[in-house]
């Protein structure tokens, strides 16, 4: 068995990475609006979507056996977090949004 690995999955894992900076990113900044109460919800996808996107990056780069299992977990959460991004005006949601809806489309690509 050929190993895949990074150099087949090379563009969903730096989409991975991107989007789990960011969602860090907007994490964070959620924390610093006014009513952060109003963006609980946020927060928790952003931390979600975060935490399975670096597990999906590093399991893409060991060709893991469950490449589709684990893309299409991880562009479930991108999509559900992208969409909660999207309800927001601040610039770091509608950044999250983007990598998300990015990162989604690329572990569909992935997917054997």
């Amino acid at each position: 068995m050929k190993n895949k690995g990074y150099n087949t999955y090379q563009s969903c894992i730096q989409a991975c990475l991107n989007c789990a900076a960011i969602c860090n990113h907007c994490a964070l900044s959620c924390t610093l609006e006014e009513d952060v109460k109003m963006m609980t919800h946020c927060i928790q996808l952003d931390m979600e979507c975060a935490a399975i996107c670096y597990a999906t990056a590093q399991l893409l780069s060991l060709d893991s056996e469950k490449v589709n299992d684990i893309c299409q977990i991880c562009a479930d959460i991108c999509k559900a977090c992208g969409d909660e991004c999207s309800r927001y005006d601040h610039e770091h949601c509608q950044k999250c949004a983007e990598a998300c809806k990015r990162c989604a489309e690329e572990c569909k690509n992935a997917m054997k």
